[in-house]
């Protein structure tokens, strides 16, 4: 289909769908989904989108600012509006206990950490409850921000208990490999997931604008014998990942 059929009104425009230039910027973002819209292609300009669709200057140009504050456009001064770039998205199972290296190098993806913060601190409340704890116990943090074929994709912030990992140096690239080879490999994990508009650290960590919608994932790890081993924080980009899960039905009879 091209573009001038795609915005013809008549096929989404709606009385009853809310205000026009809204309408027109979820219709202008089906588009780019879509790939009718490449990255770093330009959109049809003002005119042209306004001639297409019967609507005034106006409103389209509040619609293409509404995707520039999302992202998904880019704005050039005196070149017009512009697909903005995309990163390859990423799926990633909720049903397998997998490391970020690993989902990487499955896909071919060169990975890359860059050390935020690395050694033994006084745990936070939040992680003695996590970890099990006793008062006087020291925690290994490690945080992160993974990188895939040089893009940053997600921040993780990982705390362990010192006996299990009691120098967190030695871990270079995956965790889950460290603790493989001390014997502490987690089987089972509770994972939480959030989203959350980034704060400006973590938007600037990412490459993204600040107030950029993300994905937080709360990760709690166990041993086979049933004692946690890894509490980990990690924000990840929702413009990169798609996170998947399996479900089956049970065996009751209602629905």
């Amino acid at each position: 289909m091209k573009m001038d059929e795609f915005l013809k009104p008549e096929n989404w425009l709606a009385p009853a769908s809310g205000p026009r230039y809204l309408q027109l910027r979820r219709r202008l973002d089906q588009a780019i989904d879509s790939g009718l819209l490449q990255p770093d292609t330009p959109l049809p300009s003002e005119r042209e989108i306004a001639a297409l669709t019967d609507l005034s200057r106006v409103t389209v140009r509040k619609a293409i600012q509404a995707l520039a504050d999302d992202g998904a456009v880019v704005q050039r001064h005196g070149s017009g509006s512009f697909v903005a770039s995309r990163p390859p998205r990423v799926e990633q199972s909720l049903s397998q206990l997998t490391s970020f290296t690993e989902d990487m190098a499955r896909r071919g993806m060169e990975t890359k950490a860059l050390w935020l913060e690395r050694g033994l601190f006084l745990p936070s409340p939040e992680e003695v409850v996590a970890l099990g704890l006793s008062a006087g116990d020291s925690v290994s943090r490690l945080a992160r921000l993974r990188m895939a074929n040089e893009r940053p994709m997600a921040i993780e912030r990982a705390s362990l208990p010192v006996d299990i990992l009691p120098n967190p140096t030695l871990v270079q690239e995956s965790l889950y490999a460290a603790l493989d080879a001390s014997g502490h490999r987690p089987v089972r994990a509770i994972q939480k997931i959030t989203a959350i508009n980034l704060d400006d650290r973590d938007a600037d960590l990412l490459d993204v604008e600040p107030h950029t919608a993300g994905l937080k994932i709360e990760r709690t790890s166990y041993l086979p014998e049933g004692r946690v081993v890894e509490f980990t924080r990690s924000i990840y980009r929702s413009d990169a990942y798609d996170f998947v899960a399996e479900l089956r039905l049970s065996n009751s009879k209602g629905t």
